[in-house]
């Protein structure tokens, strides 16, 4: 049982002076209300990016791959880079919902619900592009699926770990979403209480599934959210590993090397929290929630962001050292043309933004500056798109020079990467727009009010 002491928090959570009431009537807000002039100009911008996104990619499954830059030099391209941007994104949700849950860390409370929310949109982002870069996937998607057939064995080739992505991201997909939806009945049930709509309250008892509150019914809650918790921590580390399992288990110079996975899965969180930031410091303004997601909040976030930056960057310092110590001329070379070579642009983009700007977070004022934060959060994501760009791109020049090639992205590849962004936001401001933002159960169980009836509790006792 917890007691006193491990309740007290060194900063307040909630502030503005709300009560456990005023935490329904903000949280539920954005729900019951028509949305304002700015929600409105970003669902339409969004909406524009995702129509523009659907035409470009029915355009390229029409036409072909020709469309973009993909060649015999290059078979990946971009459609892979984004596709191991997205699932990176999706890690900082599971890791503040669960692996923070686990450690107790109650500052998450206000944070979880749009990160948890993030990770099942971004998952759904990046599904897409494996099956974009398959060109015909009407016919492809015959190899993904397990069932019995005349090829003989239950895939063409089971050993590549392009087939263990399809486990790693499926699961990964799965766990996301009902650790997601699990934590929203008690929510969902107080929309439903509050809601006057019939349909809207059809539609929230729905998917609220009874809930009533009770003892009965919070133990049940409690037990199942940290198996989902227990569950869902080991995919913060696994998923991203097999996907970087994509490069380090071929014998290609600069990918095959034991540093990719603990580094990919630091990259994930980095850009993961670097993206919560980015999307909660617009919403706490548009949503009236600065009392809920408070600058210490943000600050935390900084101060992670701060930590897996500089595992990031020491990880890139320390793969670019092995490969010149190493004395192996294909990995030396490999290397030096990825910082000097004809990528080299991309590759100190990479450098400048997930090495440097971090490093501005060791300054209180800036981990507490709105602006700052916000504009240093782009850099980050704009720089891990960058990572996977130059790991990518890079192999077109391989061992021998007469089969060195160039890659160069075309118009649709930069609308179809842009497009996405369209699709992701078109999710998350949906998301905002009926379902919380903030995780109200959690909140008024840490609120003021109830620890100090907790602590008046167990005086009595």
């Amino acid at each position: 049982m917890s007691t006193p002491e491990t309740l007290r928090q060194r900063r307040p959570l909630v502030t503005g002076g709300k009560t456990v009431h005023d935490v329904s009537l903000d949280v539920c807000a954005p729900a019951e209300r028509w949305g304002s002039r700015g929600y409105w100009l970003g669902f339409s911008t969004s909406q524009t990016a995702l129509f523009i996104y659907l035409c470009a990619w029915l355009l390229v499954q029409t036409i072909g791959l020709k469309l973009v830059g993909i060649n015999n030099r290059m078979d990946w391209g971009s459609f892979i880079v984004n596709f191991v941007f997205w699932v990176g994104i999706g890690h900082a949700g599971t890791l503040i919902s669960a692996i923070l849950f686990l450690f107790r860390q109650n500052w998450r409370t206000s944070i979880n619900r749009a990160a948890e929310a993030m990770t099942v949109f971004a998952v759904s982002c990046a599904g897409v592009f494996p099956m974009l870069h398959t060109g015909r996937p009407w016919l492809a998607i015959l190899f993904v699926f397990p069932y019995p057939n005349f090829r003989g064995p239950l895939w063409t080739n089971f050993r590549s770990p392009l087939e263990w992505d399809v486990f790693a991201v499926s699961t990964y997909a799965t766990v996301s979403v009902l650790f997601w939806y699990m934590g929203m009945i008690p929510d969902l049930a107080t929309l439903r209480d509050r809601a006057k709509h019939p349909i809207r309250k059809y539609l929230y008892g729905l998917f609220s599934m009874g809930w009533r509150g009770s003892m009965r019914h919070w133990v049940h809650y409690e037990t199942a959210y940290m198996i989902f918790a227990a569950l869902a921590t080991p995919l913060v580390l696994s998923v991203h590993t097999i996907v970087s399992f994509d490069f380090a288990v071929s014998i290609l110079p600069g990918w095959h090397t034991t540093i990719f996975p603990p580094y990919f899965v630091a990259g994930a969180i980095f850009s993961g929290f670097a993206m919560v930031v980015t999307l909660l410091v617009p919403a706490r303004k548009l949503f009236h929630l600065e009392d809920y997601i408070t600058i210490d909040h943000l600050e935390v976030m900084n101060k992670i962001i701060l930590l897996t930056g500089s595992l990031v960057g020491f990880s890139y310092i320390t793969e670019f050292f092995i490969a010149v110590y190493s004395g192996a001329p294909f990995e030396k070379f490999a290397f030096l043309n990825r910082a000097f070579g004809p990528f080299g642009w991309a590759y100190w983009i990479m450098m400048s933004c997930n090495l440097i700007t971090p490093q501005f977070f060791w300054f209180k004022k800036i981990r507490r500056s709105i602006p700052l934060m916000f504009l240093l959060s782009i850099f980050v994501n704009i720089g891990m798109w960058f990572e996977r760009y130059v790991i990518v791109v890079t192999l077109t020049r391989a061992f021998v020079m007469p089969q060195w090639g160039t890659y160069v992205m075309t118009f649709w590849d930069a609308v179809i990467l842009l497009g996405s962004f369209g699709q992701f936001m078109t999710l998350f401001l949906l998301f905002c727009r009926v379902l919380p933002v903030c995780n109200m159960s959690e909140i008024k169980a840490f609120h003021p009010d109830t620890l100090r009836q907790i602590r008046e509790s167990h005086d009595h006792e």
